[in-house]
């Protein structure tokens, strides 16, 4: 069965930064697929690389068959609409209501009357229980609730694929395992195929079908949940336990401090 998402030998990077090396990946149709890693390995650049607002160097990205990176700005365009996101933090409208936060890719995207748009907000705020809340404004909710109306939000058009950068950073524990419980249950009743991309262990492997890890930009490790739990491979280890000893270092290379500092040696 072909791939819903997937990286094929991709690499990426900046002048005289590279980044991505040689990264192959697949996401199919009804899955949670994890990215996880540490901070700067690369897993946002690859959801820039999927939205096309990055092209890859080399390798490509293919979205239910269609070359993301080939597409003209047209096609690109009407691929977004068809991609759910959930941006860190939530990334609401601050001048909107929750309702209007909510309703604003049906206004933007559909000709559908305010009465349907209505019922289908409300229906999606239930959906994130947050049904009552949908007069108030952003000001005035919680960051866990943030963070649930950005749900309703990315899942407002029914899209095929929901993308998540970093859902769980800065929330409380329960808001966390709420969070985590709606993704995996929105991607089920949608039918989906959902990309997370987290550093958070445990409530990722509650949900995820397989993860993917890695560092410095490239693939170390993937494997369902409870396959990287029983690996002895040093990177996961080292990872799923986080542990400051192991295959990736604190210090980034460097050249002595002494050399750096002029002092002789």
């Amino acid at each position: 069965m072909a791939a819903f998402v997937s990286f094929e030998s991709l690499a990426f990077g900046y002048p005289g930064r590279p980044l991505l090396h040689d990264i192959t990946l697949q996401a199919h149709r009804g899955e949670v697929v994890a990215l996880m890693g540490g901070s700067g390995s690369g897993k946002t650049t690859l959801l820039r690389l999927l939205g096309g607002q990055l092209r890859p160097d080399a390798g490509r990205v293919v979205f239910d068959g269609e070359e993301v990176g080939a597409l003209d700005r047209a096609a690109l365009y009407r691929l977004r609409r068809r991609m759910g996101m959930l941006f860190q933090y939530g990334a609401l409208f601050t001048d909107l209501s929750v309702f209007d936060n909510v309703a604003f890719p049906l206004r933007e995207h559909t000709r559908l009357s305010q009465s349907m748009i209505r019922d289908l907000v409300l229906m999606k705020l239930e959906a994130v229980g947050l049904r009552g809340s949908a007069a108030l404004m952003p000001a005035q909710i919680s960051g866990g609730m943030a963070r649930r109306v950005a749900l309703a939000r990315a899942i407002a058009l029914d899209p095929p694929l929901l993308v998540y950068d970093e859902p769980f950073a800065g929330l409380d524990p329960i808001s966390l395992g709420t969070i985590a419980h709606l993704i995996r249950a929105l991607n089920d009743a949608l039918g989906a195929t959902s990309i997370v991309v987290t550093h958070d262990v445990a409530e990722t492997f509650a949900i995820a079908d397989r993860v993917y890890l890695i560092a410095q930009g490239r693939l170390m490790a993937q494997g369902t949940p409870t396959e990287l739990q029983a690996s002895t491979d040093p990177f996961v280890v080292q990872f799923l336990s986080g542990s400051r000893d192991g295959p990736v270092r604190f210090h980034q290379p460097a050249p002595a401090i002494a050399t750096d500092l002029g002092i002789p040696s």
